[in-house]
């Protein structure tokens, strides 16, 4: 069974990954957002679609990568793992899947 230092440095070397792909994502989408489409009357430029979803998409990403950071937070300040709602462990397996997660799976359930 794993130390908890073991378990925080794996949860850290977890949270910064993603972390790195969220900001490469980021990037991409921010490049994506520099061209435009043409709001013009009329027929329009089809550009348009593909940047309003590019939009959508790079503020799903920030929310991300706000969590994420909030986690990392919470690994510093000791209270990564805890549920926010109820104060119980976070399981093992949710927070391997979801490392940026602050809800235990029943408080999850119970929020829908």
């Amino acid at each position: 069974m794993p130390t908890d230092n073991e378990m925080i440095a794996e949860a850290r070397a977890r949270l910064s990954a993603e972390r790195a792909k969220v900001v490469d994502e980021l990037e991409m989408l921010n490049a994506r957002l520099e061209t435009k489409g043409d709001y013009g009357l009329g027929e329009g430029d089809p550009m348009i679609y593909e940047w309003e979803f590019n939009l959508v998409l790079r503020e799903r990403a920030e929310q991300h990568l706000t969590e994420i950071d909030q986690a990392l937070e919470q690994l510093d300040t000791g209270i990564y793992g805890r549920c926010e709602r109820c104060g119980n462990p976070i399981e093992p397996e949710r927070l391997a899947v979801l490392s940026h997660t602050t809800l235990c799976s029943k408080c999850a359930q119970r929020r829908r």
